[in-house]
């Protein structure tokens, strides 16, 4: 009965809370804000920077008449599968804050209300009751996180040092904003990091491949304790001028300047300006996160990612 019910829900899909996956060309997936008479298409200049609360950063440039965004606007995020395909999560947002930069605003909104319909409502409810449901993670959360993972997050390494002090772990709460040097991170308060990159003003963000899942995937402990002297089963390179350790196996990475920093909840956002840019090898696939239910509405569709 139990594998009946599995293959009815998931066929042979391997169940996880996120898919890993990579994109062999270009992410097929939009994301549209529409607050007051604006409909802007955010896909490329948005980003999730905290969970708890859902918060996104959206950027917006002085052609995107910044000044009409306001306290008192209704706020609408919504998803689609594709350019001129359907909505698959629809969000409210109200406004958290802003950061005023001179050539455009970083518009910081969160989530209110959010409705999902990746697959069924029937068959979402029998996946969040059999797989999802805990203590720490209700109904809401999981339409939350869905539908924030319904566009790919992609992965990257950050570095840091400090005289003999030093970090490597993986992110995927990081965008960089288009058409300019900027970066944005949220990085967990947990983080035995965070206190020190706050203070120094610095950290080296790297692109990475995706065959290297699994040795990123290990370097996630490091959230929670910093590098020991152990040495580390790959070699590091320095970075030009900061000198942090990057993975020799990263195909670029750049030197950010950390100008300031937002307590959004269970994350800090961290707003920084890159000084030094190096690229190591040429680009090739990078790691994704999506949301499982995500996936499987891919699957359905017949339009999945690769999974790695």
């Amino acid at each position: 009965m139990k594998k009946l019910l599995r293959n009815l829900l998931f066929g042979e899909i391997p169940v996880t809370e996120y898919s890993t996956v990579t994109v062999e060309r270009e992410i097929h997936e939009k994301v549209w804000l529409k607050a007051g008479d604006a409909d802007l298409d955010i896909s490329v200049n948005h980003w999730l920077l905290c969970l708890d609360p859902v918060v996104f950063g959206i950027w917006l440039t002085k052609k995107e008449d910044i000044l009409s965004f306001g306290q008192r606007l209704e706020y609408r995020m919504y998803f689609k599968d594709s350019e001129k395909g359907r909505i698959i999560a629809d969000m409210k947002l109200d406004l958290f804050d802003s950061l005023q930069e001179p050539d455009g605003t970083l518009l910081l909104l969160k989530l209110a209300d959010v409705d999902i319909c990746h697959i069924s409502f029937i068959r979402t409810r029998l996946i969040f009751y059999k797989y999802y449901r805990k203590p720490e993670q209700d109904f809401y959360k999981l339409k939350s996180f869905s539908a924030a993972y319904s566009y790919p997050r992609r992965v990257r390494i950050i570095s840091f040092k400090e005289g003999s002090w030093y970090n490597i772990f993986p992110m995927d709460l990081v965008g960089d904003i288009p058409m300019s040097r900027r970066y944005v991170f949220g990085l967990r308060h947990s983080n035995v990091t965070l206190a020190r990159i706050i203070a120094t003003g610095k950290l080296v963000v790297s692109e990475v491949p995706y065959k290297y899942k699994d040795t990123i995937y290990q370097l996630g402990k490091h959230h929670r304790k910093p590098m020991s002297e152990t040495t580390l089963p790959f070699g590091l390179i320095q970075s030009e001028t900061f000198g942090f350790p990057v993975p020799e196996w990263a195909n670029s990475y750049k030197e950010i300047n950390i100008v300031r920093h937002v307590n959004l909840g269970s994350h800090m956002l961290l707003s920084g300006e890159e000084v030094y840019q190096k690229y190591i090898s040429d680009p090739c696939g990078h790691l994704y996160h999506i949301h499982f239910l995500h996936y499987l509405h891919q699957h359905g569709s017949g339009r999945p990612y690769p999974l790695v």
